[in-house]
This record gives C-alpha cells, structure tokens and sequence, in this order.
C-alpha cells in the first residue's frame, strides 16, 4: 500500500507542476495590460510604466513564473493588482465561503443518492425504480442555475423560509452561516444526486450478476441480504470516482450559483478579478483549484486500494 501510495504521489506533484505552468501561460496570453487598465485610457505612458514596475510586470515571463511558483511552494501568493491586499488572505476569506458550500451540497447529493440507488437496484424494472428513473432524468435534465432562482422564487421569495442571498459569515453563528447555504447547496446537490443515483444503481446491478453474488444466494441470503451485505461495498469504486468528481466540480465549478445568490466565495472571485484584469489573484486561485481537483484525485485513488487491494498490484 505503501508503493501504491508513494506512486501516486509523484504523480500527483509532477501533474502540479505541469499545471502551474500551463496557468501561468494560459492567463499571461490573455489581451489587455492590468496596469493599462487599472490607471484607464488617458493614463500618460510613463505612468503605465512606473505602475508595471511597481507591480513586478516589467520582469520577463520566466522570472514572474519562477517567482510566483517559489513564492505558492511558501504559501505567499503574492499580492492582490487591484486592491493591494495579500492574496492569500483574500482566496482564505473565500475559502471559507466554498468550501463549506461544496462539502454541504456533497453530503446532501450522498445522502439521497445512495438509498436512492440501492431502492432503484433493489426493485429493478418495478415502478419503483421508475420512479427513481424519471426523477434523476429530470434531474440531469434541468440546469442548476435555473432551478437555483426557482428554490429563490419559491422558498425566499415566496414562503420567505430562506434569505434570497448573501452570506452573514460564520461570526454570526453555525445555524445562521448553514441557513445560508442550504439553497445554494441544494441547487447544486440535486443534479449531482441524479448522476451519483444512476451510477450507484448500474453499479449494484452489474454486481448482482456476479458469481459471488449467486453463491451468497444459493447460501441462503435473501436478495436484499446479499445486496446489503455483499452489492453495496463491492460497488463502491465507480461510485467513489463520481463522489471524487462531483467534489473537484462543486468546489471549482460552482461560479455561476455564487452569482446567482451572492456569495463571496471563490468563484465570484475569480469573476471580479477576471474582470478587473487581476492576473496574480486569477492565477492563484485557479491553481488552488486545480490542486484541489488533483489531490481529491488522489485520495479516490487510494479509497480504490482499500476497498479492492487487487488494485495495489496492478499498478
């Protein structure tokens, strides 16, 4: 386990690295100058120039990389072009924000998706698992940004059981700060339930076809003893590969509901600062987001090589 582990870990730092750079390339090619933009079109050229040297954009290419590479590797990363604040500060301020959001709406989407899946592979073909179906084709079906401002219509709106956006921070308390998440976290654990629903329902079907299933039959188990008993963990791995992406994608993916209910966490962030032509914060967080994605990666990888140790000597 040890090897399998050590393994995936220089992968896991060399595919860093490699990222790092094509960041880095990726949002330098982007058009437009920040201090260009930050001084607006009537600045005089050597104000522009005076502002790129104070920001550190005179450097060549290498030196910002190199630069901006040692100082993530210490955990500075650097400072904000827009409003002179250390970006680490401002990417912990919304990490905050996201990261609670992406682990409540995660909880939410397993919690329905795994009886949901089971139900559905426990009655397969009755109406039952139609139902289930039906319900997770709508839920694919429908765009989370949609149903995110009908859970607004409808609950803040409407009822007013929930506010229609913002966040209070969590200074003002668990049950307030959670309150505020849970229709953003609904809205983007729902369509993630549908997919975690079918892949955990194909993937105990596949395994009750299995021999070793028809022997704990033939030993005296009921279909659902054998389900329980046997199905569930042996169809752990294609879900825990779902679990793993849905996480990488609520975290990095969730821009469009922070706008939707004005949350500052990392997404609109990032928006503000593509906006604002602020390299430094754009680079950084994407980067943070991208070591998320590879170090969930990561984890699931080593979830594999508990739940089936054959995996251990395959690689």
């Amino acid at each position: 386990m040890l090897r399998y582990a050590l393994k995936r870990l220089v992968s896991l730092i060399l595919s860093l690295a490699v990222a790092s750079l094509v960041i880095f390339l990726v949002v330098e090619v982007a058009p437009g100058d920040p201090a260009s933009f930050m001084l607006g079109v009537n600045a005089q050229p050597d104000t522009v120039a005076a502002l790129r040297t104070e920001l550190g954009l005179d450097q060549g290419k290498l030196a910002r990389y190199l630069s901006w590479a040692a100082g993530m590797l210490s955990g500075d990363f650097g400072t904000s072009y827009t409003y002179r604040t250390p970006v680490a500060g401002m990417i912990a301020d919304r990490l905050w924000v996201s990261l609670p959001l992406a682990l409540y709406a995660l909880t939410l989407s397993t919690l329905i998706a795994f009886p949901a899946g089971i139900y559905a592979a426990a009655r397969r073909g009755k109406p039952g698992d139609m139902a289930v179906m039906g319900a997770t084709q709508l839920g694919v079906a429908v765009p989370n940004f949609w149903f995110a401002m009908m859970l607004v219509l409808i609950f803040a709106i409407n009822l007013r059981w929930f506010g229609a956006g913002g966040f209070p921070g969590w200074d003002a308390g668990l049950r307030a700060g959670l309150h505020a998440l849970t229709l953003p976290a609904i809205a983007l654990a729902l369509p993630q339930a549908a997919i975690l629903t079918r892949v955990m329902r194909s993937a105990l079907l596949d395994i009750l076809g299995e021999d070793f299933m028809r022997t704990a039959r033939a030993k005296g188990l009921s279909r659902r003893q054998a389900l329980w008993r046997h199905g569930v963990r042996n169809a752990l791995i294609p879900v825990l590969t779902i679990i793993g992406l849905q996480f990488s994608f609520l975290l990095a993916g969730a821009i469009i509901i922070e706008q939707v209910f004005y949350l500052p966490g990392l997404g609109r962030l990032v928006f503000q600062a593509i906006s604002s032509r602020d390299l430094i914060v754009v680079e950084s967080v994407v980067m943070l987001l991208v070591f998320a994605v590879i170090t969930v990666n990561f984890l699931v990888d080593l979830a594999y090589a508990l739940v089936d140790p054959r995996l251990r000597s395959r690689t």
